[in-house]
């Protein structure tokens, strides 16, 4: 198969993923979802923004230090500081790219660079040539280019691909395109550009409109050999461009988009439910391709005819993309080695044999209260863990809950914070909101709770609940995660650990102008 029948598949879950309001990840966490990544073969992986903080420039680096088979990408914008930050975190790379960006659009250029299209093809011009300095891969972007004047667009493009860019990125930054459009607009760039020859056409769509994968597909249609994207959609606002789709619309269709992508579908299920697993970020039932309904049939029309014959009512097959592939791996009588075997396959490095005691010991909890332990159990108390041995200020001992018909539900809670015990109790209009109410008369963190959600982690009434509690404090915002069999409990953790992320001396915050 030829360069030009092969869509790259570029996923920025770790970075413009990671720009969710709550969804910031640890370094393992990145790490663990690189490594998923790496198994679905996707080619291009942005690992963050590595000038916004030490910690992404860190996590960008252990990316590249870790990941051998598929490209590793941290995004700059043009100017020096960042590109040069971002060729140090790339220097181990077995395969690095530099991805800078500066906005073209008159709004951008007017009210945000406050600078002239003159002054912004400069800039961007001296910016390729100096990310061309410190890696021999580099992508140029043009931010807002849904929004930008199309001559200005050629003018800026032909001096990048000049300049040295080998891969031309157009956004549709703020969701703003219609799918005829933008594919009209990717088709005259390569027509009307002289040396559009000489580069990729990429597209990274957001999905404002709930166009981005409409969007993006008419693009590809139109010539652009690469697509940006995320695990389940994940981003800024209303998200980006999901992955799955992408990938499993250009492979379920062949016969109209005449082109493949290099990525193992069979990857996607696991992954999926590894990042909604980090970042609480649940996924909708309904949800394309890996939606626990995505496979199921209710209508009796439906059931007989895909009984019958399956291409009847299904265009994909549930396999092909990693369904029923949470099979029962270990169980109560499990030892030690076999559950570090399970860790290793999962992509999960502990760094520590007591990492790895103190997970084992969860593990080992859970067996005793659930029966059959799936993939994804082990990849929530994993979490836990990891979470539990990180900027731990807020800790739960204990918790006693009593929840009666006709009678006002109470919370009775143990905490340790900074290691000294402290208790508290509480009544609240149910459990949640009394257990809740009781950490509150203890640690008075003046938070508003913005969001509380639930969702099972496997299937069955002794599934795992997984609870994502999001907290804001002066306007700064996290998730919070939490994983038990017993709900309440489970939310206990996920506020405490919230509490925790809020408490965290590190505080990274991402520059308004990192979006493409």
């Amino acid at each position: 198969m030829s360069a030009n029948d092969t869509l790259i598949i570029f996923d920025t879950t770790l970075r413009d993923g990671e720009q969710s309001p709550g969804a910031s990840m640890t370094q393992e966490e990145k790490l663990r979802i690189a490594k998923a990544l790496e198994r679905m073969q996707v080619d291009v992986i942005e690992a963050g923004f590595a000038i916004a903080s030490q910690g992404d420039f860190e996590s960008v680096k252990a990316v590249a230090d870790t990941i051998k088979e598929s490209r590793v990408c941290s995004l700059a914008r043009a100017v020096d500081a960042d590109i040069d930050r971002a060729g140090e975190a790339l220097k181990n790379a077995n395969a690095g790219r530099i991805h800078t960006f500066i906005a073209t659009s008159p709004i951008h250029m007017e009210y945000k660079l406050r600078m002239t299209p003159e002054q912004v093809l400069e800039q961007a011009v001296k910016a390729v040539k100096r990310a061309r300095s410190r890696c021999d891969d580099v992508e140029f972007s043009c931010e807002d280019a849904g929004r930008s004047e199309l001559d200005f667009l050629c003018r800026v493009i032909e001096a990048a691909i000049d300049a040295g860019a080998r891969t031309i990125n157009i956004p549709d930054t703020v969701g703003y395109a219609m799918p005829h459009q933008y594919g009209e607009t990717i088709r005259q760039l390569m027509e009307r550009i002289p040396n559009a020859d000489k580069a990729v056409f990429s597209v990274h769509c957001h999905n404002d409109l709930g166009l981005a994968v409409a969007n993006s597909l008419a693009a590809v249609t139109n010539g652009a050999r690469q697509v940006e994207c995320t695990i389940n959609g994940l981003g800024e606002r209303a998200g980006n461009a999901a992955l799955e789709e992408i990938v499993m619309a250009v492979k379920t269709r062949a016969d109209f988009f005449h082109i493949d992508t290099n990525i193992n579908t069979r990857e996607i299920v696991p992954a999926s439910r590894l990042v909604s697993s980090i970042t609480g970020f649940p996924v909708q039932p309904n949800k394309a391709i890996v939606g626990a309904n995505a496979f199921a049939h209710e209508s009796g029309i439906h059931q007989d005819g895909v009984i019958k014959f399956r291409e009847t009512y299904e265009i994909m097959k549930a396999e092909d993309v990693g369904w029923n592939a949470n099979r029962m791996v270990l169980g109560k009588h499990s030892g030690r080695n076999a559950f570090r075997s399970r860790l290793e396959e999962l992509g999960i490095d502990l760094k520590s044999e007591q990492a790895l005691n103190d997970a084992f010991q969860r593990f080992k909890d859970l067996a005793d209260k659930k029966h059959e332990i799936f993939d994804e159990d082990i990849q929530a108390l994993v979490s836990d863990t990891q979470k539990a041995a990180e900027n731990e200020q807020f800790a739960l001992v204990s918790l006693a809950v009593c929840s009666q018909t006709g009678e006002i539900p109470n919370a009775s809670i143990v905490l340790t914070i900074g290691g000294e015990e402290q208790r508290s109790s509480s009544e609240g209009a149910g459990p949640v909101d009394a257990t809740f109410k009781a950490i509150e008369r203890i640690v008075n963190s003046g938070t508003s709770l913005e969001l509380y959600n639930v969702s099972a982690i496997t299937s069955g009434t002794d599934s795992q609940g997984e609870v994502t509690v999001r907290l804001e404090k002066g306007g700064r915002i996290v998730n919070g995660h939490g994983s038990d069999i017993d709900i309440v409990a489970a939310s206990a953790k996920a506020y405490l650990n919230a509490l925790n992320l809020l408490s965290a001396d590190s505080q990274k915050a991402h520059p308004q102008t990192a979006g493409v």
